[in-house]
């Protein structure tokens, strides 16, 4: 679920006044999703997880689906950073 809003969350305009809380709450969620990773949770990871849980291949999909929501994350930040000169 907070994934989902995260993921909300960087679709919606910048906005340089809330930009350093912005970029702490990103910056803690990139912090959960090592956390969840470490703990084996799936919540973050996509639909073929259930896929990867069959053939032996969940744990490699799990750190991808991490992987490339950090990046995501990264991406924001730094689009915020720079915007606002942070």
């Amino acid at each position: 679920m907070q994934e989902q809003q995260t993921m909300q969350s960087m679709d919606q305009p910048i906005n340089c006044r809330t930009a350093e809380g912005d970029i702490r709450v990103l910056q803690s969620e990139k912090a959960n999703v090592v956390s969840q990773v470490a703990q084996g949770a799936t919540a973050i990871a996509p639909a073929g997880i259930v896929v990867g849980v069959l053939t032996g291949t969940e744990a490699t999909k799990r750190q991808v689906a991490a992987g490339d929501y950090n990046a995501q994350i990264d991406a924001r930040i730094a689009q915020i950073r720079s915007k606002c000169k942070i």
